[in-house]
């Protein structure tokens, strides 16, 4: 099993930044991906950006240019630092870990973490 604990959301004017952090413990496979999903009231959860633990990056198109994801692979720890956050960007961030194995992957989820962009 693994625990992802997220950290970091909270109420920001337009504009503004926030970081946001993710500590994975328990059962991590050596071959991994993190990232950070969210879900805004009434739509799909939809991938905000993802990273390898080669530090390769995927990036919605929407966040491109504002928000970075990085990992410290010794903590185990994920962060997405977003700058210029707009209205848009309101929703319930989520941290997801993939572990992948032979011919197999397992996913876990974080709990959740609130992001408000409002003035």
């Amino acid at each position: 099993q693994v625990q992802l604990v997220e950290s970091g959301g909270g109420l920001v004017q337009p504009g503004g930044s926030l970081r946001l952090s993710c500590a994975a413990s328990g059962s991590i496979f050596s071959i991994n991906t993190m990232g950070w999903y969210r879900q805004a009231p009434g739509k799909e959860r939809e991938l905000v950006a993802t990273i390898t633990r080669a530090s390769s990056t995927i990036y919605t198109d929407s966040v491109k240019g504002r928000f970075t994801i990085s990992r410290d692979n010794v903590k185990n720890t994920i962060y997405l630092q977003m700058n210029s956050l707009q209205p848009e960007d309101t929703a319930v961030y989520y941290c997801r870990l993939d572990n992948f194995g032979i011919n197999s992957r397992y996913t876990y989820w974080g709990q959740g973490t609130q992001v408000t962009v409002s003035s």
